[in-house]
């Protein structure tokens, strides 16, 4: 059980992680650079910036990553940079808010994807929280679909996706070894959304960003670099359902600031659509069978 000090330093912490992770769509958009450009300099700054936090830290050597860890760290990295680039092409069709909420559909494509390829059982409470979050996917879509029609079906559809690379990429963690640093598995799998987006990069359009560079630095060393620090730190520290619990703080903020700064609100059907997923995603959590700390960072 961790000490107090450690309870509050981690509340902290993940505060801290998912209030960053509701801006994102902000910088994404206010970057104004394709979204090629977007998650390769994420990629590049992040990596780099990892990679010599887990060098300060001492945490490469010894090599830490057998053959098999590193090549599912690798297929990963291919899921997670696939999420990205899905997720930030969801917040030009649809809006910041409408996209952020559908991306909290994950833990149920994610208990999905368990049940049908490791055979994980779905019990009464898996059932009964796929039940409150389907109504409340159809609450969130079906106004934006009458308002915005073609963008928002798009926008709803990538979102989605970006979901279920997501889900993917939770389950090719759970193939890691526990006593991996996450540090150094987020490093590889940014390195990897290097490699695979450098002939896609808009050479011209990232030469003339001017001070939009800004936005990039911010989306590579705070929202991947210190972002993930806290985040792992946190999960250490922090019992499984208080970390469900914070998970909230992430799509309001994000319906905040996209309020604030483009004036896009949800109706009020779209936030009963979002309490439901946020509900039945506390609900799965809080049912959870308690987990070590290190086990629990290695699936986020």
């Amino acid at each position: 059980m961790p000490t107090a000090p450690e309870l509050r330093r981690g509340l902290v912490e993940l505060t801290a992680a998912m209030l960053l992770s509701g801006t994102i769509g902000y910088f994404v958009l206010a970057s104004a650079q394709p979204i090629w450009n977007v998650v390769f300099f994420r990629c590049l700054l992040g990596s780099v910036g990892l990679a010599l936090y887990g060098a300060w830290r001492g945490l490469w050597t010894p090599w830490p990553f057998s053959r098999a860890a590193l090549a599912w760290c690798l297929a990963g990295g291919v899921a997670l940079v696939g999420n990205w680039l899905l997720l930030f092409n969801a917040y030009r069709y649809a809006s910041i808010g409408l996209a952020t909420a559908l991306y909290h559909t994950q833990p149920f494509l994610l208990m999905l994807l368990g049940a049908t390829f490791l055979g994980e059982t779905l019990n009464r409470r898996h059932w009964l929280g796929l039940a409150l979050a389907f109504p409340g996917l159809l609450l969130l879509v079906l106004p934006g679909l009458d308002a915005s029609g073609d963008g928002a079906l798009l926008g709803s559809l990538l979102a989605l996706g970006a979901a279920l690379l997501y889900a993917v990429a939770t389950l090719i963690a759970k193939r890691l070894p526990p006593g991996l640093p996450p540090a150094l598995t987020a490093s590889l799998q940014t390195g990897v959304g290097v490699l695979l987006l450098w002939p896609l990069v808009d050479a011209d359009a990232a030469w003339h960003a001017g001070s939009h560079w800004l936005e990039l630095t911010v989306l590579g060393l705070v929202h991947t670099c210190l972002m993930y620090v806290l985040m792992y730190a946190a999960f250490r520290r922090l019992p499984i359902h208080l970390i469900g619990a914070l998970g909230f703080i992430y799509p309001v903020t994000a319906i905040l600031v996209d309020w604030l700064a483009f004036a896009h609100r949800l109706v009020p059907v779209q936030w009963l659509g979002l309490v439901l997923i946020l509900g039945a995603n506390l609900w799965l959590v809080r049912g959870a069978r308690p987990a070590p700390a290190t086990s629990l960072a290695e699936q986020r």
